[in-house]
């Protein structure tokens, strides 16, 4: 009989309930998962195989020397676009931390193939102490080329301005590196989006931090005061990084650096330093602004509502409501999982999207639980301040995928309804390292932030390192997952993921960037009953050229079975920049749609008819009118 009162008999008491956890959870091996079929098919392509004595570690501060594999397993992270003048998006950027490269290549197997591209700093600052983490295309100076903002640990991000005409294969002279901010500091950056959020017309950007500001983490010199520290919490962490947001001004002239207003003020503190991993843009309010959501390592999400005006930002904080039937751990504002990336996605004549965010929730470890926030009103109650949002993650079987990171949703099958393919895996070894990692998580939070309390995590050391990507299909009101069915590549450790009709075949296909080993291109090669659209829609930029319009909306009001609604945010998520093109399944050669978007002169709204041929552009015009070019 155990007395509870006497702690001489409830340690050992607890001490042999953790060692039958800990032999639970000792095997090493493939993620748990339900055989299913799916006629959604990929023929994969791995990227980037000839790397010369590739990586797979990096130098980190003499304070993380414990945790290297843990500091050094981010920053594998890519983009589609149409960097060629293909007319499609048939191009990637990618980021391999295996060599620590910057690369454009070609991402589509149907054309011919050229020599990739690796973008230099030139004579920016740029040492060992800095890696790349994103590349996120944007054309900020409005030319009508796409431009390239990549982002870093160890310093902050370098603007690539497109030069050259960008109608061929980017060469070593198309692209001019400025620094975004002047001096540069040492940011580390974790991730980086685009939208126009004060609604002047002109895009923006919102920039994630994750250690804190001045942190050399990548300096194996650096000393115990700069600022090598962890979170100070394992739910409720708020010392990282101070995010910012940066309002642009171009000034008409081609290739030419915008004027930037800081404006990271407006974020809430409680936000503004959080360990943000992935931002999420979408317009939650009929507005044309887009609210952000904000996905939080150790500790609660945040999605602010935008009251912005031209030339000054503005933010409120919207939190979700407990029920008796809700946990704590899954009302936002309160969560205490680990936000890793975020997708929206609309469900039929809804008027709100379906909001999915991945988290760690691999089975015998933390088992957190995905978020799929359902909408249960209306968006006149966001605007007012409610979120009117439920979980219904464990309902429609969407709940553990494993230990997720970026999450992309779009139509691989042309029914009109989106699936949701998911990237997983932490770090891959041959010792199981959850026991340890559930004994830290069980820890006082106070030691959390030394590094020194952390259990070691070196090469040996598998964490989640075995999980196949997620493709999750719908089946009703509950999803199914059939990522290994359909040809996707199992048990790698993926970050990000883009999306996009890179052959323009009406499919949608993607390139997967995976760490420490080659990243992989997906090519749908699924039998379809619907031919698929992809719309690039176009501004017209004031240097001359034509940007794609982030923001606007596409809507097919159709039969209820056929609805369609989809915004413009490539950048959505962590990692990963899909194509800035909306894609749509169609029944006729001819489909009507309407299009919704904001520019200088306000807000707009047209109908179009979409000619037949899997690619069309749009141009989006000033006075609300629409062109088909």
């Amino acid at each position: 009989m155990i007395i509870w009162g006497d702690r001489r008999l409830v340690v050992p008491a607890l001490a042999a309930a953790l060692s039958v956890g800990a032999a639970i959870v000792a095997t090493v091996g493939p993620f748990a998962t339900t055989e299913a079929t799916t006629h959604i098919q990929f023929d994969t392509t791995a990227l980037r195989t000839d790397v010369a004595d590739p990586a797979h570690e990096r130098p980190v501060a003499p304070r993380y020397a414990r945790i290297a594999d843990w500091i050094s397993a981010v920053g594998a992270a890519v983009a589609v676009a149409d960097l060629s003048g293909a007319g499609h998006a048939a191009d990637y950027c990618l980021v391999d931390p295996r060599d620590d490269s910057i690369t454009v290549g070609n991402a589509d197997p149907g054309r011919a193939d050229y020599s990739p591209l690796t973008l230099r700093a030139g004579d920016l600052p740029m040492d060992d102490t800095m890696a790349p983490m994103g590349c996120v295309p944007v054309d900020i100076d409005e030319d009508g080329d796409q431009d390239l903002v990549a982002y870093y640990w160890g310093r902050s991000p370098i603007l690539f301005l497109r030069t050259d005409e960008a109608d061929g294969p980017a060469t070593s002279r198309s692209f001019r590196a400025e620094e975004l901010v002047t001096p540069a500091a040492v940011w580390n950056t974790t991730a980086l989006n685009v939208g126009d959020l004060d609604g002047d017309g002109h895009l923006d950007l919102i920039i994630g931090n994750y250690f804190p500001d001045g942190a050399r983490v990548l300096d194996p010199a650096a000393t115990y005061d700069t600022g090598t520290v962890m979170q100070d919490s394992m739910s409720l962490a708020q010392n990282g990084g101070v995010n910012r947001v940066f309002l642009t001004e171009p000034t008409g002239v081609a290739d030419t650096m915008p004027r930037l207003s800081d404006q990271s003020t407006a974020l809430p503190k409680n936000s503004a330093t959080s360990w943000t991993l992935a931002f999420g843009l979408q317009d939650l309010t009929d507005d044309l602004l887009p609210e952000v959501y904000v996905a939080n390592d150790f500790g609660p999400d945040n999605l602010l509502v935008n009251r912005s005006e031209p030339g000054r930002i503005a933010f409120d904080q919207i939190e979700g409501e407990r029920d008796m039937i809700t946990p704590k751990s899954k009302v936002l504002g309160h969560d205490s999982f680990k936000g890793m990336g975020v997708a929206f996605s609309y469900e039929r004549a809804s008027s709100l999207p379906t909001i999915m965010v991945s988290n760690i929730t691999s089975e015998f470890a933390l088992q957190e639980s995905n978020f799929l926030f359902v909408p249960s009103g209306e968006p006149a109650e966001i605007s007012a301040g409610k979120f009117v949002y439920h979980d219904e993650s464990e309902a429609r079987g969407i709940s553990r995928s494993g230990w997720s990171w970026d999450v992309k949703a779009a139509d691989f099958d042309n029914d009109g309804i989106d699936e949701f393919l998911q990237a997983t895996g932490f770090v891959a070894g041959d010792r199981n390292g959850w026991p340890q990692l559930q004994e830290l998580a069980m820890a006082n939070d106070s030691l959390l932030q030394f590094p020194e309390a952390w259990m070691r995590v070196d090469e040996h050391v598998d964490l989640s390192g075995h999980e196949p990507d997620r493709l999750w299909v719908r089946n009703g009101e509950t999803y199914s997952d059939v990522g290994a069915a359909s040809g996707l590549d199992a048990e790698t450790v993926s970050r990000g993921i883009a999306t996009g009709d890179l052959n323009a075949d009406g499919l949608m296909d993607a390139v997967v960037a995976k760490q420490w080993v080659p990243s992989s291109i997906a090519i749908n090669a699924s039998p379809v009953e619907r031919a698929g659209r992809s719309l690039f829609l176009e501004i017209e930029g004031i240097a001359g050229g034509k940007r794609p319009a982030i923001g606007a909306e596409v809507r097919i009001d159709a039969a209820e079975a056929s609805v369609q609604r989809e915004q413009l945010y490539p950048a959505n998520g962590h990692a990963g920049v899909s194509a800035p093109a909306i894609h749509i399944a169609v029944t006729d050669d001819t489909t009507t749609v309407r299009i919704r978007w904001r520019d200088a002169n306000g807000a707009h709204s047209a109908t179009t008819d979409v000619p037949n041929g899997p690619v069309s552009h749009i141009l989006l015009h000033a006075d609300g009118t629409v062109s088909i070019s």
